[in-house]
């Protein structure tokens, strides 16, 4: 008797959950980050934006950029680093012997079959990605900032600022570094636990019964 293939959400429950939780997240920021920052406003003796006004103002833009910018550089230096480097005993890390590729039994993508550029495109193609996430997250937390402290000044009656200058200022790198650390800890974190601690069935987790000194799983 043939097996029943596994329905929509089965196959696809982790991204969709995951998508979920963040358009819940994203939606709450909005609300919130729209009150927080109306608040600001009438306190300084502005008139009030509204909730499309608001997703075109700096202090949104900023935000939203800031941390995906963090995230997106967390993830492209971890795909990157894990190539070359290794952490003996976690599951995050490669094994330190050599091990052959893994084959897909399914037909060739077209990139190798083509050779070339096209082969190192697509053997490279998942750093790449995050690296242009990044360097897209990296220009609009840019310019939403500098949008936001333009904002913050005229509200201040100080004189502006050009994109240059807030750019080079350490306003700005504080608020990058702030969530760079954050992003390198978590994966620290998860690199080191994974060598001592477990989680029954994550794909994430050494096995129960594998000794701490295994590496990778």
């Amino acid at each position: 008797m043939t097996k029943a293939a596994p329905s929509f959400l089965k196959r696809n429950g982790l991204g969709l959950t995951l998508f979920a939780i963040f358009i819940g997240c994203w939606f709450a920021q909005i609300v919130t980050g729209h009150l927080s920052w109306n608040e600001e406003l009438r306190q300084a003796g502005a008139a009030p934006l509204g909730l499309v006004e608001y997703l075109n103002s700096g202090h949104f833009v900023s935000a939203t950029f800031e941390n995906w910018e963090s995230e997106f550089l967390q993830m492209g230096m971890y795909v990157l680093l894990t190539v070359w480097l290794r952490q003996k005993g976690s599951a995050e890390s490669r094994s330190f012997e050599d091990e052959p590729e893994d084959v897909d039994p399914g037909p060739t993508p077209w990139p190798l079959r083509r050779g070339g550029v096209w082969r190192w495109l697509y053997a490279n193609s998942l750093t790449l990605a995050f690296g242009l996430l990044f360097a897209a997250s990296f220009y609009f937390h840019a310019r939403g900032s500098w949008r936001h402290e333009l904002d913050e000044r005229r509200l201040a009656g100080l004189a502006p600022i050009d994109f240059i200058d807030h750019l080079t200022s350490s306003t700005f790198w504080f608020e990058s570094f702030q969530n760079w650390q954050s992003e390198f800890l978590a994966v620290l974190a998860i690199v080191v636990l994974s060598i001592f601690l477990r989680q029954d069935k994550s794909p994430e987790s050494k096995p129960l019964a594998a000794p701490h000194s295994q590496t990778g799983t």
